[in-house]
C-alpha cells in the first residue's frame, strides 16, 4: 500500500504530510509513556500506540509505519518479554496500520472494525489530500473484524473496543481499558491541533463530536486518554477539543445554510479565536474551514 500519512506527531511535534515512502525514519525514536503498571502509550512517528502488558499477552493499539516495527517491538521488549499477540487498529490510515504486515507475519492477530478491512482491501482515494492508496497485502489485513464492539479479557482487565460511526472515518474504534480507566481514541482526538476528518472515508465533524461525548460520559476525573496524535490527555482537555470542533463546525454550517461559497467560508476566518491554540499543526485554519465545508457543499 502506498503510504498514507507521514508523521503527524511525535508527542506534540507536528510536521507536513509527505508520503511515508519519502520519509527518513532513521532518526525516529519510539518512546514509552507509562500510564500505570499495565498500560503505556508509545510515541514515535505516526499515530500513538496503546500498549497493555501483563501475565497474558502484549496487546497493542495501532502500529505506526512499517519501517518502525523493529523499533516498536524493541521498545515493547523493554517493558515485557512477551511478544505482541494482538494488534487492534483504530482505523485504516497507514500511519496507524503500516506495521500490520510485519506484525501479522510474526504471528500477531490483527483486529479492527469491518470497514477497516474493507478499506484496506481496496484502492482508496482521499480527495482532500489528493492521495490515492492501493490495497494492502493479505498479511496486513485484520483477520478478526467486529461491528458495534468487541471485548478482550487480558492482563487482568476488560479491553473493550467500541465502534464510533462516521467520526474520523467510518471504521473508527475507541478502546477502553476498563480496569485501568484509560481510553485510546485514535484520530477522533488530535490533542493540541485541528483534526483531519476524512470525509471521503465516511468521517464527519458531527461524528467526532458524538464520539467525544460518548467518551466523556464514560470517563471519570482520573481517566487518562491516549489521543491519535499529541501528548497524553484527560477528560478536561478532551472537552475543550470537543467544544472547539462543535463550535467551528456550527459556524461553517451556518454559512453553508446562508448560501456562501467555499471561498466565502475560507475567507470568513471561522476559527480565528481558536487558531493560536489549535492552528499550528498539519491542518491550518483555512484548510480546517475547507475540510468542514466541502462535505456540506456537496449535499
Amino acid at each position: 500500500m502506498k503510504k498514507l500519512l507521514a508523521a503527524l506527531a511525535a508527542a506534540s511535534a507536528i510536521c507536513a504530510l509527505p508520503v511515508a515512502a519519502q520519509r527518513d525514519f532513521s532518526r525516529v525514536e519510539v518512546k514509552a509513556v507509562k500510564i500505570n503498571d499495565t498500560t503505556y502509550m508509545l510515541a514515535g512517528a505516526g499515530g500513538n500506540i496503546g500498549l497493555s502488558v501483563g501475565e497474558d499477552a502484549a496487546f497493542i493499539i495501532d502500529d505506526q509505519f512499517a519501517p518502525l516495527t523493529a523499533r516498536i517491538t524493541a521498545a515493547i521488549a523493554q517493558i515485557t518479554p512477551k511478544p505482541v499477540k494482538f494488534v487492534l487498529n483504530t482505523h485504516w490510515h497507514d500511519d496507524h496500520t503500516g506495521g500490520n504486515e510485519n506484525l501479522g507475519k510474526a504471528g500477531a492477530i490483527i483486529v479492527a472494525h469491518h470497514n477497516v478491512r474493507k478499506r484496506m482491501s481496496t484502492e482508496q482515494l482521499i480527495d482532500f489530500l489528493n492521495l490515492k492508496t492501493k490495497a494492502d497485502p493479505k498479511d496486513a489485513l485484520p483477520v478478526i473484524t467486529f461491528g458495534a464492539d468487541i471485548s478482550f479479557h487480558l492482563n487482568g482487565e476488560q479491553i473493550r473496543a467500541i465502534h464510533m460511526p462516521a467520526a474520523h472515518t467510518d471504521g473508527d474504534a475507541v478502546v477502553h481499558f476498563t480496569g485501568s480507566d484509560v481510553f485510546h481514541m485514535g484520530d477522533i482526538y488530535f490533542n493540541g491541533f485541528y483534526p483531519f476528518i476524512d470525509a471521503e472515508s465516511g468521517g464527519s465533524a458531527d461524528g467526532v463530536v458524538a464520539a467525544c461525548d460518548q467518551v466523556l460520559k464514560l470517563a471519570s476525573d482520573k481517566t487518562r486518554i491516549i489521543p491519535g496524535h499529541g501528548p497524553l490527555s484527560n477528560p478536561a482537555e478532551l472537552k475543550v477539543y470537543r467544544d472547539m470542533v462543535a463550535t467551528v463546525s456550527a459556524r461553517v454550517k451556518a454559512l453553508v445554510a446562508q448560501g456562501k461559497t467555499l471561498d466565502d467560508i475560507k475567507a470568513a476566518k471561522v476559527s480565528a479565536d481558536y487558531d493560536e491554540k489549535w492552528g499550528k499543526g498539519f491542518i491550518r485554519p483555512e484548510r480546517f474551514a475547507e475540510m468542514l465545508a466541502r462535505p456540506l457543499l456537496k449535499r
